[in-house]
């Protein structure tokens, strides 16, 4: 049996997601808010100062590029993201919001992603990943990718559902149904190996929400390096 090849598996999975948010995206932000915990956290702890360069990896409708862009001004923002739909929407609400001058979108895929691929000549100050890693197959290569994307002293940022191992059951096996009509699956090995790697807190810090809903995470380049190394995770 011939295997697909990773451009076939990579052109399917932009196809899926185009799918998922044809019609998604018109009411994604309204219905999102209730239930993506933990976004504005990272928002407020992102840090950033003015002149640095900030890509998040799967922006969808360019909901926290919106936000980090009126709360950090002079930042240069750069968003990723597999599905065309939702970068139609991220561009109107960027429009919107008058920002067009400071957010640059792309269509592709997380694990392709590097400064050159936005035209950028330097490394980024920070990748951010909100809710996407639970949606990107090969999200071990998205981490490598944004950590090797990022200076030596930058951050990477992630918030995303956690194991959900102390939700109430019924709740927690509501919510991951909920999740599969999406094609999103909490990646649980991931949060436990970044529980074991924030021993080091200045190259990792992590904050778990109750019930273990979710999680966010700023580790520094080499962290996410040895986090998302092979012998460290299995792919879920």
């Amino acid at each position: 049996m011939i295997e697909p090849g990773k451009d076939t598996v990579h052109a399917a999975h932009a196809v899926l997601m185009d799918r998922v948010y044809r019609r998604q995206r018109y009411i994604y932000d309204l219905t999102r808010k209730y239930y993506l915990l933990g976004r504005d956290r990272l928002v407020r702890e992102l840090g950033a100062q003015s002149g640095e360069r900030i890509v998040e990896v799967g922006c969808g409708t360019a909901r926290n590029l919106i936000r980090i862009a009126e709360r950090y001004p002079g930042v240069r923002l750069y968003g990723l993201d597999a599905s065309a739909e939702m970068l139609r929407t991220a561009a109107e609400s960027i429009a919107r919001a008058k920002l067009t001058d400071r957010i640059v979108l792309k269509h592709g895929l997380a694990e392709d992603m590097s400064p050159g691929f936005f035209g950028v000549d330097r490394a980024f100050d920070h990748a951010i990943f909100s809710y996407s890693l639970s949606m990107i197959p090969d999200w071990r290569a998205a981490l490598l990718a944004a950590s090797s994307s990022i200076r030596p002293e930058g951050f990477v940022h992630v918030v995303d559902f956690g194991d959900l191992k102390t939700l109430w059951p019924p709740a927690g096996r509501a919510l991951r149904a909920w999740l599969r009509l999406f094609h999103v699956a909490p990646r649980d090995e991931l949060l436990r190996v970044l529980e074991s790697a924030r021993a080091q807190p200045k190259e990792c810090s992590l904050f778990v929400l109750s019930g273990r809903y979710a999680f966010v995470l700023k580790a520094s380049p080499s962290a996410i390096t040895r986090i998302a190394a092979p012998s460290h995770v299995t792919p879920q």
